[in-house]
């Protein structure tokens, strides 16, 4: 049996496209998946980077569009949009 799970509508706007996190890296959002088990709506998204790992991740919408408490006590957006390509530097 399944578990009840939170269930948000998905934001009207959550474009797809490049977001920089709030470390600094940049990644690229491929759209939105619902979890088999739960339904809890995820992000699906791959780095703009090299690493060797694997290539695409997932985290829930609610976790990926929340803001984090940095060291200084500042509260800043997890992941910011920033377009649909990466900024040039």
């Amino acid at each position: 049996m399944k578990k009840p799970c939170a269930k948000k509508p998905l934001p009207a706007q959550f474009p797809a496209g490049v977001y920089r996190h709030h470390k600094g890296n940049f990644y690229l959002v491929l759209g939105v998946a619902k979890h088999s088990e739960t339904e809890e709506v995820c992000v699906v998204y791959t780095r703009l980077y090299a690493r060797d790992s694997f290539p695409l991740w997932v985290r829930p919408l609610e976790m990926f569009t929340n803001r984090v408490t940095l060291k200084n006590g500042n509260k800043v957006k997890r992941f910011t949009y920033v377009g649909l390509s990466e900024p040039k530097a």
